[in-house]
């Protein structure tokens, strides 16, 4: 078997999660997720060193557990959602740094803005389930700063406080099926 054969790899929605993070009045943190997302990953075999990883996500399935909220995050105070319906992510590099640890860095794009992010990755293994498929677990954790991307919308309560902190932490723990 030749080990240089791309292996395909697609999110397995169904086993995903994906999620961020933003302080809000600086002493809380609201967690909102995606419910529709897409991704796949391209690497030798099972071996994730060097692969290519693209991942999109569909703005309209933004949920933070506020229908309010929710409707604001859409609108073009922050994402536009419909101007801009999908964030994008293309990596560009995919490094090994541990055992089962990956650095991934890539272009994301929100709105109309694409920038470099590095993102860590933690391989949590791969198996194979009940059905006979091959499933691969990823962790993926990092933050960026919304305002790079546009989403600049601010506001300061009487007291001098800051309403949504700039800092967006990102933790998506997906499954992929190799194809």
């Amino acid at each position: 078997m030749n080990t240089a054969t791309q292996t395909l790899w697609k999110i397995d929605p169904t086993h995903s999660e994906v999620q961020f993070k933003v302080k809000h009045l600086v002493i809380s943190t609201v967690t909102g997720s995606f419910g529709t997302f897409d991704g796949q990953i391209e690497a030798e075999g099972e071996n994730f060193e060097n692969a290519k990883a693209s991942f999109t996500a569909d703005i309209d399935s933004i949920s933070t557990n506020n229908k309010d909220r929710d409707a604001h995050l859409k609108s073009d105070d922050f994402f536009s959602a419909e101007k801009y319906p999908q964030l994008k992510f293309e990596s560009t590099r995919f490094e090994k740094t541990g055992d089962g640890e990956y650095k991934v860095t890539g272009n994301m794009t929100i709105r109309d803005i694409t920038k470099e992010v590095t993102l860590d990755v933690v391989h949590g293994g791969t198996v194979g389930d009940p059905y006979g498929q091959t499933k691969s677990g990823f962790e993926i954790n990092g933050a960026i700063n919304r305002k790079d991307f546009g989403l600049t919308w601010s506001a300061v309560t009487e007291a001098g406080n800051v309403v949504v902190g700039d800092q967006v932490k990102l933790l998506l723990n997906v499954q992929f099926t190799q194809q």
